[in-house]
């Protein structure tokens, strides 16, 4: 009878978001994307260049002190959750093997309070970020492909700063439309994840970046409106879910910090 109910419950819930995607949140978006387009500040391309904010140095020269949190971190890498067990809803199409570890500490603004105690000093140079909304360690393991796919939304762009990043270069990259680029430790590469994409380490070693979105400048009133539409998708059931699967994987994480 349980199992007759729960499986009720799951029909109803993949009915809902199915709504909520494809009658509501996919038209919509359109819709605003097109406006994203036309009050873009930094314009349209696939990537941007990453010295237009003022932020961007000051971040690359902490990179030596994120990465030392960061190897603290993959002591316990076998234990951090696949992207797939934070966002399963995307696992299907992304991610569904244990090649993409993730160690979150911000997610549409929603914060991972345990996470960021365990790093402070990564937590304090996100949060001087302007317009941060999203945050965390991905981490690639050898051979990991990530297939074509493209982000939910126009109104944030995403800032990649390399933590560690195996050679060769050639080896372990990213395209995004139709262009190539290679992570370089220290180095950021921001791009507009609303274009296909795909990524590749097809290198023996581990890729690990801290993975930024921030919110996409633009002039008003798209501005306000896309403010607007963030706090919504924050407040949607794919982020609530997605953060309350970030919280069973902190409290298990606790737990292994806390036998060490």
């Amino acid at each position: 009878m349980k199992r007759s109910l729960d499986a009720l419950k799951e029909k109803a819930k993949e009915k809902a978001r199915d709504f909520l995607i494809y009658g509501i949140g996919r038209p919509l978006i359109y819709k605003l994307e097109k406006l994203m387009t036309n009050y873009s500040l930094i314009g349209n391309s696939t990537f941007f260049d990453p010295y237009q904010f003022d932020w961007v140095p000051e971040l690359e020269s902490q990179w030596m002190t994120i990465r030392q949190e960061l190897e603290q971190v993959l002591k316990y890498r076998d234990t951090l959750p696949n992207f797939q067990d934070i966002s399963p809803d995307q696992a299907e199409y992304i991610s569904t093997d244990n090649g993409w570890k993730t160690y979150g500490f911000y997610g549409y603004g929603i914060k991972v309070k345990q996470n960021c105690e365990k790093c402070p000093e990564t937590t304090r140079i996100i949060e001087k970020i302007p317009g941060m909304k999203t945050a965390f360690f991905s981490i690639l393991l050898p051979g990991k492909h990530i297939p074509e796919h493209r982000g939910p939304y126009k109104g944030v762009i995403r800032c990649l700063l390399g933590v560690r990043v195996p050679e060769p270069k050639e080896n372990c990259r990213i395209r995004v439309g139709n262009d190539i680029r290679y992570w370089e430790e220290g180095k950021t590469m921001m791009f507009d994840d609303s274009f296909r994409h795909e990524v590749w380490n097809e290198t023996d070693g581990m890729r690990v970046v801290l993975f930024l979105d921030i919110v996409r400048p633009l002039g008003f009133p798209a501005s306000w409106i896309n403010l607007l539409f963030i706090k919504l998708i924050a407040w949607s059931p794919f982020v609530q879910e997605a953060m309350a699967n970030q919280k069973k994987w902190e409290e298990r994480l606790d737990k292994v910090f806390a036998r060490q």
